[in-house]
């Protein structure tokens, strides 16, 4: 792994160690391995240190009285109370894009959507994840609400690595197909309230369960 630069530091160390928590490389409820990742990324205790602030603040670690920091647990609960807060979130980006998307945004979701059924119908499902994770970012960039953006920003890095990686049915993954082109009509249509619904919908059927009991303690 290449070693990070000055500039930036403990911005992207919080990236790094953010992205290994998402991917599971550091698991829920272990102690973050300061002195190894010093020597991984190249970098002092400070800005290590720094970026496990950023971390603690965005709920992705705890910070423990002289003791280090460990990975936060996912619990049922916090999960189903942050997922709420989104569908809510998502619903709105929804109304305001379907009034407010550009040609250019649409013709952009419109590519991730064909790129994301050509991974659906072979089976990659990394590559699905990652072009359905685009679709709903760029639905929320085109509301144009900076406010709501950076608030979705914020509670979609806490609940990630659940919504985006764990596994799901083949009956979820064909109806999460549906809800995706029922989206790209709505949009197409400039039908705010409509595209709304469907947002909220398709993220309360994420929250099953099986994937908060195998996800989250």
């Amino acid at each position: 792994m290449d070693k990070i630069r000055q500039s930036t530091l403990h911005g992207e160390v919080a990236e790094r160690i953010r992205d290994m928590i998402i991917e599971g490389t550091l698991a829920p409820g272990s102690r973050v391995p300061e002195k190894q990742l010093c020597e991984q990324f190249g970098v002092s205790r400070t800005p290590l240190r720094e970026a496990l602030k950023v971390l603690a603040f965005e709920g992705f670690v705890e910070l423990l009285p002289n003791r280090g920091a460990r990975v936060a647990k996912l619990t049922r609960a916090a999960l189903k109370n942050t997922f709420e807060v989104m569908q809510s979130l998502e619903a709105l980006a929804g109304e305001l894009a379907g009034e407010r998307i550009t040609e250019a945004e649409l013709a952009n979701i419109e590519a991730l959507h064909h790129q994301m059924l050509t991974h659906y119908k072979n089976g990659n499902m990394q590559e699905y994840l990652l072009a359905n994770q685009q679709i709903h970012e760029a639905i929320v960039v085109a509301s144009q609400n900076d406010v709501l953006i950076d608030v979705y920003k914020s509670l979609n890095q806490r609940v990630r690595r659940v919504r985006f990686t764990a596994e799901l049915s083949k009956d979820y993954w064909s109806k999460a197909i549906g809800d995706h082109e029922a989206m790209v009509e709505a949009l197409r249509a400039r039908d705010g309230a409509a595209l709304g619904q469907v947002l909220r919908r398709h993220l309360r059927d994420k929250v099953e369960v099986s994937a908060l009991e195998e996800m989250a303690e």
